[in-house]
């Protein structure tokens, strides 16, 4: 495949850049981001050159997508009754004493931090894949405007009948629970992916710090195979163990900056941590998946995508990465109970730790998608929303925004608003 990029780059560039999508695999050393080691100047200035040529390329993308940010469309109506919560804003914005900037600025924000499983993502053909990956905000769990019946009722949605405010995503696909001070691979710079501690830069470089932040990631962790031995692979023991470690230590590092920043806020913070799914009822649908792949190859076409890119999805490894799982999410709990005794003296910021995502049954076909059989659904991401949202309840009490349950009817009257 290397060897055709003359050849597209005069035929197609986006074939080029899936060509060098695919190749850039085998620059992409997963220890040095997981451990902190930096890579040498030679790859970092090649990774810099080929990724800036990318993104000169592709500049035109950015206008072919929605933007990964937006704010209640009608909110300064809503912010105008004085039954709103935001009406003192809202005079003081009449009065001209603050602007519409800093009007948006006063809303609640929400940000949402994770990996593919939060991105309307899935694996098809070289150049599909590095399209959505680079482009496809909103349209998730998380993130969806579209007030069709038929579409994704999203956290988004259910939460902007509570109240208006702005959401803003900083997921991407591959992202990994790395090292602080590593440099993302090259294959994220060309999908402008950001791993965890990058996600988290970019929050604390924001002008306004969210209100509330949900985090989901750590699933591209799970690829315990890579750069073992085959003595290390049939005794994997000590390092899983040593994974399970270093993601807690990694992760510890990027969320306690969030939680050093939100100490110095002004405003309440209330931080969502959620567990990984559950590997092994995905396992299972995997099984099925392969049965009737073998049966009719046109369904789940894009089936053996995941075990070339993901390596632990073999048969052989599967086990071991949702053992793998299990004590990522046990590391998890333990680091969130740890942090909050180290809060309990600080009320104004809330850190919570949520299974509500692990719960979702993903043995279930239907919630899977029919191309790559790897990544949520439409019907998957419509139950990751309904889970997602039912967990915030006591975050967004601590907020004081609201506690109305959503329903098919708050989706009507989320529209209604739209309308006025």
């Amino acid at each position: 495949m290397c060897d055709d990029w003359p050849h597209l780059a005069f035929s197609n560039p986006l074939r080029l850049v899936a060509a060098i999508f695919v190749c850039s695999s085998s620059l992409c050393v997963r220890g040095d981001e997981l451990t902190g080691t930096p890579p040498s100047s030679p790859a970092v200035i090649g990774t810099e050159i080929t990724a800036n040529l990318v993104n000169l390329l592709f500049l035109f993308d950015r206008v072919a997508s929605d933007p990964p940010r937006t704010a209640t469309k009608n909110y300064l109506t809503r912010v105008s009754e004085p039954s709103s919560p935001l009406y003192p804003d809202y005079v003081e914005y009449q009065q001209g004493k603050i602007d519409r900037l800093e009007l948006e600025s006063r809303l609640p924000h929400v940000a949402m931090l994770g990996d593919s499983l939060t991105q309307n993502f899935h694996f098809s053909s070289l150049a599909s894949s590095f399209w959505r990956a680079r482009t496809e905000w909103r349209k998730n769990w998380f993130l969806d405007t579209d007030p069709d019946s038929e579409s994704i009722f999203s956290v988004y949605e259910r939460v902007e009948y509570l109240t208006p405010f702005v959401a803003t995503e900083y997921n991407g696909a591959g992202a990994l629970v790395a090292a602080r001070g590593t440099q993302e691979n090259l294959r994220k710079r060309l999908v402008r992916a950001r791993n965890f501690p990058g996600q988290v830069n970019r929050v604390l470089r924001a002008t306004r710090f969210p209100d509330l932040i949900m985090i989901w990631i750590g699933h591209n962790n799970l690829d315990w195979v890579h750069g073992l031995s085959s003595e290390e692979l049939e005794r994997p023991e000590s390092h899983l163990q040593s994974l399970a470690a270093q993601f807690r230590l990694n992760y510890t590092e990027s969320l306690q900056c969030l939680i050093d920043r939100a100490k110095m806020e002004n405003h309440r913070v209330a931080i969502l941590i959620f567990g990984l799914a559950n590997i092994d009822g995905y396992l299972q649908a995997r099984q099925k998946e392969e049965l009737l792949h073998a049966k009719n190859p046109k369904l789940y076409p894009h089936l053996n995508s995941g075990s070339r890119s993901f390596e632990s999805l073999k048969p052989p490894y599967q086990k071991n990465m949702a053992r793998l799982a299990l004590m990522m999410n046990a590391e998890l709990r333990a680091m969130v109970a740890d942090l909050k005794r180290r809060l309990n003296k600080n009320g104004h910021v809330r850190l919570e730790y949520s299974d509500a995502l692990i719960k979702v049954d993903f043995s279930r076909l239907e919630l899977i998608n029919s191309v790559d059989g790897w990544h949520p659904s439409i019907e998957g991401h419509k139950v990751l929303a309904d889970a997602a949202f039912n967990a915030l309840h006591p975050s967004l009490v601590f907020l004081g925004i609201g506690t109305t349950k959503a329903t098919r009817k708050t989706r009507l009257l989320v529209s209604n608003y739209r309308a006025h």
